[in-house]
């Protein structure tokens, strides 16, 4: 059986830091549900997928 890698997963913090936006917005968001995010416990967590997706649809055409 083939093993499938380990997803990475970011806080809001990481992923405001990347895309030079206050982690608030990041939370803000998630919320509307405008980037896909997983709550583990507490904390929000963006996947790499997700991240690159909310990137993807959002990019200047």
């Amino acid at each position: 059986m083939a093993k499938t890698p380990p997803h990475t997963f970011y806080t809001t913090e990481e992923v405001a830091a990347m895309l030079h936006l206050h982690p608030q917005t990041v939370r803000n968001l998630i919320l509307k549900k405008r980037m896909g995010a997983i709550k583990i416990g507490m904390e929000w967590r963006v996947s790499e997928e997700d991240l690159t997706e909310f990137i993807r649809e959002n990019r200047n055409k």
